[in-house]
């Protein structure tokens, strides 16, 4: 079965064409199956990011925590802010270091820090890292915890100290940076 389309073409000229029914027909069919196929992948997708989306929030909810050791002023902030967990062993993930406190409580306190599991970020006052330089640079081969030193209230943050930032610097040259 044939039907006849006649087009304008704008200038009074009458186009005609004569076309098969069918290869509309298949046209149109095809249009529809690439949408119900576009419409498929956008459900997958959806799921897909579904699940992506309930693994973080399981990872989360397994709870890799923030640690703190710092003075006070910087330890009651980051507890204010809600960061404050003690685990099943009744352990906080903080230590208030005050002048009373020993060099040697607090290298006890950061190895337990990097040997807890659910520890993913160690955040220490650079002036209490300094008191302990010699341990934190030779446990600090893994990633995690990742151990980032900040400034006190009463010690600013000098990037010379940082060993962080003196590994970042060993990497790369001055060549590399222009």
């Amino acid at each position: 079965m044939s039907s006849k389309i006649v087009m304008d073409d704008g200038v009074d000229n009458k186009i005609e064409r004569t076309e098969e029914k069918s290869l509309l027909t298949r046209m149109f069919g095809k249009m529809e199956e690439n949408l119900e196929t576009d419409k498929k992948q956008q459900q997958q997708q959806t799921k897909s990011s579904r699940k992506n989306s309930t693994e973080m929030a399981i990872a989360a909810a397994q709870g890799k925590l923030i640690a703190v050791i710092g003075d006070e002023d910087t330890c009651v902030g980051f507890l204010l802010g809600g960061i404050g967990e003690i685990n099943k062993k009744r352990e906080p993930n903080f230590l208030v270091v005050d002048k009373n406190t020993s060099v040697q409580e607090i290298e006890e306190v950061y190895k337990k820090f990097m040997k807890r599991e659910d520890i993913d970020i160690i955040l220490i006052n650079q002036n209490i890292a300094e008191q302990i330089r010699h341990v934190i640079d030779t446990d600090n081969d893994n990633p995690l915890p990742a151990v980032l030193e900040i400034p006190s209230k009463d010690h600013p943050y000098d990037p010379t100290k940082d060993s962080v930032l003196r590994r970042a610097k060993g990497l790369y040259s001055a060549e590399d940076m222009r």
